[in-house]
């Protein structure tokens, strides 16, 4: 079964244009092909970003917990099995 066409109007503009390349300059559509397909990979990210939040990220919860009284964490622990626990009924 065939596809649909897309309603976007920037897809159909694409669709448009690739015809016209590929009829008009069978060496560029080529080349056009292949930069399409290279888009496609993950997103790159940014390596500073992920320095930074590897350093607040990685010691929060650890940090959190060494500063909570030990009632505190029994009161946080009780809360979230009861919330746990009345999800399931």
């Amino acid at each position: 079964m065939p596809k649909r066409p897309s309603t976007d109007p920037t897809i159909f503009a694409k669709n448009v244009l690739d015809h016209i390349i590929k009829k008009y300059d069978p060496e560029a559509a080529e080349s056009v092909m292949v930069a399409d397909t290279v888009s496609d990979d993950k997103p790159v990210k940014n390596p500073h970003a992920q320095a930074l939040g590897k350093l607040g990220g990685s010691k929060g919860g650890h940090a959190r917990a060494a500063n909570l009284s030990p009632a505190k964490r029994r009161a946080i622990a009780k809360k979230a099995a009861k919330t746990r626990w009345s999800k399931k009924q």
